[in-house]
């Protein structure tokens, strides 16, 4: 496949708003919007029928094919590294009967009304639904094209029954006249085909491309440095900005000296917003230092003496004393006996801390503004910077990029509203990029979370009674307000707790809101709600089987004997890492965790070994998921990967900590991220299934922290109910810890770890 790269800012095209359009053939257009499996069709006004490509055949949002033989798939959502473009590009490939190296891939424009998530409501890139969404959407597209294009050849050769051709890498074939046509010579004559009203898209037993391991579309040009990302466009005549927002929440600027600044060599101007300054340099090292010349005054606002620790003791206090908003009740939790086990939760605010820093390209003229930016949500930063321009929305071209990460952060336009204020104020493009420091300082935090859980047992250990109380932020009241539920419920807050894959009669899960304060900025992380609820609900159980003394796959086991897709999950891990079989070393650990998040099933089973010092070593992770219809086995084995290491990071180093009303994380060194060394061997296997896809982009990460704090309570005895991990709660004894100062002062021991631990307990 060819990956489409976004035309230089000296090409004219990018400068026409024709760019923001999207169909333009000849007098007909029509783009689909495939709702369920009817495949209705609505059709698209004549003033929307505009594409700057001008493609001979464009029967729907997602295919161009052009009379010079390219085929262009347009994306419906972002590749921010999760495979999704080549996954989107094999749904559709597969129903036109093309070759994926006979494709170029386009990001979609900012359009809502053809481009559009119908499982988010917005033109969005979250919460593993670009398969899901594009399953029946995009081979339903691919399929309308296919059969028009079949349908324009059988008319050329005056062939009745259209099904007596076939196609094979966009060549029709009628075989028993022994004629041939390709795309590229069908083009102009399928463009005048009628829409069909309802198209049938492949049997599964046809499928050539899904279901195959296919190389990523993008690695070739990410490896050679040829793919850019919004942090790589340059625009003629652009300047670089870096920028400083108030360290407090909820802060302002009050004053700036630039005296010192402005005297500094490629300096060119310094532009004040409400609450931040930034500094225009020739370049951004000149920008840079231009920042740290500044003398800034800020107002730091009513968040001053704000802290993590005043943040829990207030989340304790509304979660028993707040009003709750029920998620899910079954039966009745009241008056049940049996035996009663409790526990309380906390889990930490978190950065996104991608490996592309924000970053934002604009430039505003007095009739237009052009946007270069990689996001997951396009169309809102077109609608943010319409609003600060005050331009019309058809003034506003936004040219999404490749995201170097998202993980959540690029759902939201905040840094897209602030560098459009920035370049309001100047008359030529800018380039504002965050420093990494900025970046950890001002981002858009997961929701740190409190939890109390409860359940009642009966005499075999078995839950009878179960209760789950989170209280925390709510996302989706600011993202999307309208979709909160009528009793005011965040779904995102319960998925994963409200619907268990276990059988418990009686059950109730509901939610405390306890909203941040002002300026304290939420949003959603990678793993969403599953994220905070799967560690709780999976440490839990681990808890219950424990009281009970129970072995922790068998106790689940027991629970899931009518759930045959988490049994499956279940018993296959736990067979691949031959649970039960043998005893383990003294302080090793063996570890399982069980849930259904984004509607895939998964189980992980971890070995962990804890030093006397209290050092946590990783072993070997063992997954097994089942994702209904599988499109690339490569990608679910890479996303799994990739999210267990994400959420090992969290669980073992990440937290971001408040003094003052500020972060006081600013970098790696102190928001850590999991090192190659750290890293154990991870196996993924992928048992077969027939089902709807499920999402796989988050999952890993959903089942990574509770599979290690299960391994590491095998292994020590320790429960871990509050991440990141205290290691210092782990270590055997005072004179392990004296140990290590005496042998070693020095990391390059690979003792590290303990001689930090050791310093500060000493």
């Amino acid at each position: 496949m060819n990956l489409r790269v976004p035309p230089s800012p000296q090409d004219a095209d990018l400068q026409s708003p024709s760019r923001r359009e999207l169909i333009k053939r000849g007098g007909l257009v029509v783009a689909f919007m495939w709702l369920g499996g009817a495949g209705r069709v609505w059709g698209l006004s004549d003033s929307e029928r505009v594409d700057a490509s001008h493609p001979a055949f464009a029967p729907n949002a997602f295919v161009r094919v052009g009379n010079d033989g390219s085929i262009q798939l347009v994306m419906p959502t972002v590749e921010m590294g999760q495979g999704s473009y080549t996954g989107q590009a094999t749904l559709l490939a597969e129903e036109l009967d093309v070759g994926l190296d006979q494709i170029t891939v386009e990001h979609a424009p900012a359009n809502r009304k053809l481009y559009a998530n119908p499982l988010l409501g917005e033109q969005a890139t979250g919460g593993s639904t670009t398969i899901r969404f594009c399953w029946t959407s995009l081979r339903n597209a691919g399929a309308a094209a296919r059969s028009m294009l079949v349908a324009a050849a059988a008319q050329r050769w005056k062939v009745d029954d259209a099904s007596q051709c076939t196609v094979a890498r966009g060549v029709v074939t009628h075989a028993a006249s022994n004629r041939t046509l390709r795309y590229a010579e069908l083009a102009d004559a399928a463009a005048k085909v009628p829409m069909p009203d309802k198209v049938t898209p492949k049997d599964p037993k046809d499928f050539q491309l899904i279901g195959k391991p296919l190389r990523r579309v993008d690695t070739p040009a990410k490896v050679d440095g040829t793919l850019p990302f919004g942090i790589d466009i340059r625009v003629p005549g652009m300047k670089v900005a870096t920028v400083r927002a108030s360290p407090t929440f909820g802060g302002k600027l009050a004053s700036v000296d630039d005296t010192r600044a402005r005297a500094i060599p490629g300096v060119l101007k310094v532009v004040k917003i409400d609450n931040a300054v930034a500094v225009i340099g020739e370049h951004f090292w000149a920008a840079k230092q231009g920042l740290e010349a500044l003398d800034i005054t800020w107002d730091r606002g009513a968040n001053a003496n704000f802290s993590t620790e005043q943040l829990f003791k207030d989340m304790a206090e509304a979660s028993e004393h707040g009003k709750p908003i029920l998620g899910r009740e079954v039966g009745h939790v009241d008056n049940v006996k049996g035996k009663v086990v409790s526990a309380t939760y906390q889990l930490p605010l978190l950065a996104h801390a991608t490996m592309e820093p924000i970053n934002t390209t604009v430039h505003v003229r007095p009739d237009s503004c052009e946007i270069w930016v990689g996001t997951q949500v396009p169309a809102r930063c077109a609608d943010v910077a319409a609003k600060v321009t005050g331009l019309p929305p058809e003034s506003i071209t936004v040219h999404n990029q490749y995201l170097g990460g998202g993980f959540g952060r690029r759902l939201f336009e905040d840094s897209v509203e602030q560098a459009v204020a920035i370049a309001k104020q100047v008359d030529f493009p800018v380039k504002i990029i965050w420093t990494r420091e900025e970046d950890i300082a001002q981002d858009r935090y997961r929701p740190a979370y409190y939890d109390r859980i409860s359940a009642t047992l009966d005499d075999n250990g078995k839950p009878v009674a179960w209760t789950d109380r989170t209280t925390g932020a709510s996302v989706l009241a600011t993202f999307a307000p309208g979709a909160m539920g009528k009793n005011g419920l965040d779904g995102d807050l319960v998925e994963c707790s409200a619907e268990l894959p276990y059988a418990i009669p009686n059950m109730r899960v509901d939610w405390v809101r306890h909203d941040m304060p002002e300026g304290l900025a939420v949003g959603w992380w990678r793993g969403v709600g599953p994220t905070h609820n799967v560690f709780v609900v999976e440490s839990f159980v681990d808890e219950l089987a424990h009281a009970a003394g129970k072995d922790p796959v068998a106790y689940r086991r027991d629970m899931v004997s009518d759930n045959p897709r988490a049994k499956a999950v279940l018993e296959l891990a736990a067979q691949k890492v031959g649970w039960g079989q043998g005893s383990l070393p003294p302080r090793h650990g063996r570890g399982v965790a069980l849930a259904a998040p984004f509607g895939s099933y998964l189980c992980v089973v971890m070995d962990v070994e804890v030093s006397p010092q209290g050092v946590i070593s990783m072993k070997r992770a063992v997954a097994a998921v089942d994702c209904g219809w599988v499109v690339n086995p490569n990608t679910v084995e890479a996303q799994i990967q990739g999210g267990l290491v994400f959420g090992w990071s969290a669980a073992l180093y990440s937290g971001i900590t408040l003094k003052n009303g500020a972060v006081e994380q600013r970098n790696f060194n102190d928001y850590r991220v999991l090192r190659l060394n750290e890293t154990p061997e991870i196996e993924v296997h992928i048992l077969p299934s027939t089902e709807k896809p499920g999402g796989i982009g988050e999952t890993g990460t959903v089942m990574a922290m509770p599979a290690l704090t299960n391994a590491i309570f095998a292994a020590t005895g320790v429960r871990i109910r509050t991440l990141p991990i205290d290691r210092g709660a782990l270590v055997q004894d005072q004179n392990a810890l004296k140990a290590v100062l005496t042998a070693t002062t020095t990391e390059e021991s690979g003792h590290g770890d303990a001689i930090d631990m050791a310093r500060r307990l000493a």
